[in-house]
């Protein structure tokens, strides 16, 4: 039987409803169970597999004193400043109502923990958001690659540029690549051929 003094909890950043979060991920014993269940308004994420309460002070400084001479607390992830995205940067993305609820928190919350820059993100969700409502009657899970091709083609006809297609691929691989950490092969788009341009030669 694992000894509690052995025990590991490994703190995370969560982005969740629009809102930080100390996400707690550790393997399952009697001791760290309890202790978890007596932290304030726990809940627990399917979606991200862990336990998470609100990102305070007041929390931190609980969820320290706590575990203390139970269970060796991981802030690897956590305390590195490059890993902390304030709440006010977060608001600073402005993303619409409509971006908000239509793009899944797992790409938003992905693309925040990866450290995308503010505009890569506002262009990211705008571009997912497009793809998901061009099939807005059906469910994201049933997506594949027919039906990636088949908006790749009907940009293509609509006479949009090389870059904004090349853009929107890259919003879509993230969501089946990065998020759901599918194989690439099962997404491999075509990407537009580069237009070669002619060399400015400069008049005598």
């Amino acid at each position: 039987m694992e000894s509690p003094k052995m025990s590991k909890i490994t703190l995370k950043h969560l982005f969740i409803r629009g809102e930080k979060k100390i996400g707690l991920q550790f393997y399952p014993n009697k001791v760290l169970n309890a202790l978890v269940k007596g932290l304030p308004e726990v809940k627990f994420s399917k979606q991200f597999n862990m336990a998470y309460i609100d990102n305070n002070k007041q929390n931190i400084c609980l969820i320290l004193n706590t575990f203390r001479g139970v269970a060796w607390v991981d802030g690897k992830y956590f305390f590195d400043k490059k890993n902390i995205r304030p709440l006010d940067e977060l608001n600073a993305l402005n993303l619409s109502e409509e971006l908000s609820s239509r793009v899944p928190e797992s790409y938003l919350n992905k693309l925040i923990i990866k450290r995308y820059a503010n505009n890569t993100i506002r262009t990211y969700c705008s571009l997912f958001a497009r793809f998901l409502n061009r099939y807005k009657n059906q469910d994201i899970n049933d997506l594949g690659e027919a039906e990636i091709q088949q908006y790749m083609k009907e940009l293509i006809l609509a006479g949009k540029s090389n870059s904004f297609i090349n853009q929107m691929i890259n919003a879509i691989k993230f969501y089946y690549e990065i998020v759901l950490q599918m194989p690439n092969r099962f997404y491999e788009l075509n990407r537009p051929i580069k237009r070669e341009q002619l060399p400015k030669v400069i008049s005598k």
